[in-house]
């Protein structure tokens, strides 16, 4: 199992950036790849971006593609979610999630990950 503890939300105004920050403890040479999710309030979880552990090719939900990059960083056994621009739609629970070895990932499915953090709170007042 992987621990993952995210941090670096809050209340902000739009336009505004943050760093959302998620640190992986325990069997971290299990991760594979990571990803971010958000839950706003009334609707379902959906994805925001994905990235391989190691680096390469990253992936993005459409609405914060050109807003949002997603990295890691190995030695810190963590990844993190650059977001800009903030919009009151950004406004949601964000969480982050990993995925063991599976021959097929794809990132924007929630059952493609093995742990969730408990998730950070991301407040954008208009």
């Amino acid at each position: 199992q992987v621990q993952l503890v995210e941090s670096g939300g809050g209340l902000v105004q739009a336009g505004e950036s943050l760093r959302l920050s998620c640190a992986a403890s325990g069997r971290t040479f299990s991760i594979y790849r990571a990803g971010w999710f958000r839950q706003a309030p009334g609707k379902a979880r959906e994805f925001v971006a994905g990235v391989p552990w190691t680096g390469g090719n990253t992936y993005y939900e459409n609405s914060v593609k050109d807003r949002c990059t997603i990295s890691t960083d190995n030695a810190k056994n963590t990844v993190y979610l650059q977001m800009n621009s903030l919009k009151p739609e950004d406004t949601a629970v964000y969480y982050c999630a990993v995925s063991f070895f599976r021959r097929t990932w794809r990132p924007w499915i929630e059952d493609d990950y093995d742990n969730w953090g408990q998730g950070t709170q991301v407040t954008v007042s208009s």
